[in-house]
């Protein structure tokens, strides 16, 4: 049974909004924290809405953990904003995160599911429970120092920590490189990838709302650290071929030599793009699957094909590739 009613902070962004609504099928209470008043927040009528401001060290937590159970903690600065110093990733993602738990913890709060990220461990190769973590860049060691302090938090309060690490997450409303591939299939533009053989996981933003539940339902969760994927992994020519078919287009893939791409876009400026597009970066889930004996809800056939649907749908998403 799940703890209730449940507080989900980042509520209106691209996981909150696939969470509460689905607390809300379940019959669960929900309360979601948004940062500035919303005449018409995009959530299901019965989620209640508290504004609590940005996210810091300072953040007043009182009202919104009033007679709360549970905190789903998604709401972070991302590591896509061009704008961003590093120490606003510390102040949001890791001291905004502590602060927010130590007022949980203290409000009685029986479980936090903490929404990590892989980039708290690594950006390549295949990750395990056992992988050293090794953050590359300030986002993940925004995340990784997160992490620490909940699990310190945990042993000195008893609160329940739980903390997901996901891959690239998909679906409905998604944004930044996922949404600019969409558009570039969509557009029929040849993509020189076909040579690239690579293995990437990625995660169903409906799953990852599933998996949320049951870490915050399943007993044995408590002061487990998941990865969590759609399952399989696909190489960079597999998605494309996916999400083509979802399109209703064809995957206008050609063949190119990986380390002449990976050059060029280097020499653009955009190592980082290519590293994803062409590296590997796969996780291990199986913990998460066997312990709490989880399957992803939704295949990756059916998760491209929702995606494409709202993709193509009215007033779909516009603007440069």
């Amino acid at each position: 049974m799940i703890p209730a009613p449940v507080l989900v902070t980042g509520a209106t962004g691209f996981v909150g909004r696939s969470l509460c609504r689905l607390l809300v099928e379940r019959g669960i209470p929900c309360r979601a924290a948004i940062r500035i008043p919303l005449a018409a927040p995009d959530l299901p009528t019965p989620v209640q809405s508290v504004v609590t401001g940005d996210i810091g060290p300072a953040t007043d937590w009182s009202e919104a953990l009033t007679e709360v159970e549970a905190v789903v903690h998604l709401a972070a600065r991302v590591h896509h904003l061009k704008d961003d110093q590093p120490g606003l990733y510390r102040q949001v993602n890791t001291l905004g995160t502590l602060h927010l738990a130590g007022q949980a913890a203290r409000a009685g709060v029986r479980r936090f599911v903490f929404l990590s990220s892989v980039k708290a461990v690594g950006e390549s190769g295949h990750l395990t429970p056992d992988t050293p973590p090794t953050p590359a860049d300030a986002y993940g060691r925004s995340k990784r120092e997160a992490e620490l302090g909940l699990r310190d938090l945990e042993a000195r309060t008893g609160m329940e920590v739980v903390i997901l690490r996901p891959p690239l997450v998909y679906g409905p409303g998604v944004r930044a490189n996922f949404l600019r591939l969409l558009r570039l299939i969509d557009r029929g533009v040849p993509l020189p990838l076909a040579s690239v053989d690579n293995r990437r996981s990625l995660l169903y933003v409906d799953n990852l709302a599933d998996a949320i539940l049951t870490c915050l339902a399943h007993p044995a969760a408590a002061g487990q650290t998941f990865y969590v994927s759609d399952g399989e992994p696909l190489s960079t020519p597999a998605l494309i071929r996916h999400l083509a078919h979802a399109l209703g287009r064809p995957a206008r893939l050609v063949p190119f030599p990986p380390v002449l791409l990976r050059l060029a876009a280097r020499l653009l400026g955009r190592g980082a793009l290519a590293d994803r597009l062409l590296g590997d970066l796969t996780v291990d889930d199986l913990p998460l699957r066997r312990t709490l004996t989880w399957t992803p809800p939704c295949s990756i056939e059916e998760g491209m094909a929702r995606t494409a649907r709202w993709y193509m749908q009215p007033g779909r998403p516009s603007g440069p590739f």
